[in-house]
């Protein structure tokens, strides 16, 4: 059973060395991120279940262990999804489980066991839900960090430039995630998510499944778009 979960963007800016002398535009966000960690961590979980959006080669499960790494962004920097118990798969984290793994590393995470899973921003909404009640049946008390972040498109300078459609759509994903309002997340319209580069729609699913028959509330811990992409950190307990 779902017992808490916590919503947090998954940029690599996050980490300090990749934005290097932007790293404190991101300040307050990572703050809100470990204090999302901290409500999952007193929710006292059996298990931790790490979702994130991945392309093809990150699809799947990661088992504890595995391992990731920022090289790819210029940085001599690798992570660990949780304690290196011999079971890490041989491929690397996706992108967005990387930065999970940074977040719980920096938070000292050791409250359960921790599992990943790299979803595919295409997946049918009915294949989401689906997933994330399957997660949420795996342990007694089972917590989520869901990555994922909002709109590419809230500027004209965004990754995928200005469209209108963003910032309505980026409010109502706000108040989705800040409400617990898992029927509005099921609700949510995956072409146009796809149109605006919504990357964390997937994941957002996922979450809705998982708290099919809980009664959790939610809070907004942070709501911004500082390079035009929308951030929110959430979380649900």
């Amino acid at each position: 059973m779902l017992v808490a979960a916590a919503v947090c963007p998954c940029p690599p800016l996050l980490v300090p060395q990749v934005a290097a002398g932007a790293a404190p535009e991101l300040d307050v966000a990572r703050a809100a991120c470990t204090d999302a960690l901290g409500v999952l961590a007193a929710a006292r979980p059996d298990r931790l279940v790490v979702v994130g959006p991945a392309e093809q080669s990150g699809r799947g499960t990661h088992p504890e262990g595995t391992r990731g790494s920022f090289r790819g962004f210029g940085v001599d920097l690798d992570v660990s999804l949780g304690a290196d118990r011999g079971t890490g798969a041989e491929r690397l984290l996706p992108p967005s489980l990387s930065v999970a793994a940074w977040l719980l590393e920096r938070a000292g995470w050791a409250d359960a066991p921790i599992e990943g899973l790299g979803v595919g921003e295409p997946l049918a909404a009915e294949r989401c839900i689906e997933v994330g009640g399957e997660i949420a049946a795996r342990a007694e008390r089972v917590a989520l960090l869901v990555m994922g972040d909002a709109s590419a498109c809230r500027t004209l300078k965004a990754p995928g430039y200005l469209d209108d459609r963003a910032a309505p759509f980026d409010a109502e994903v706000t108040r989705a995630l800040g409400a617990a309002d898992a029927g509005a997340l099921k609700a949510l319209d995956a072409d146009l998510a796809y149109e605006l580069k919504a990357s964390g729609r997937a994941p957002w699913q996922v979450l809705a499944g998982a708290a099919e028959g809980t009664d959790l509330g939610g809070t907004l811990l942070y709501e911004g778009a500082p390079y035009g992409v929308g951030y929110v950190v959430a979380t649900w307990s």
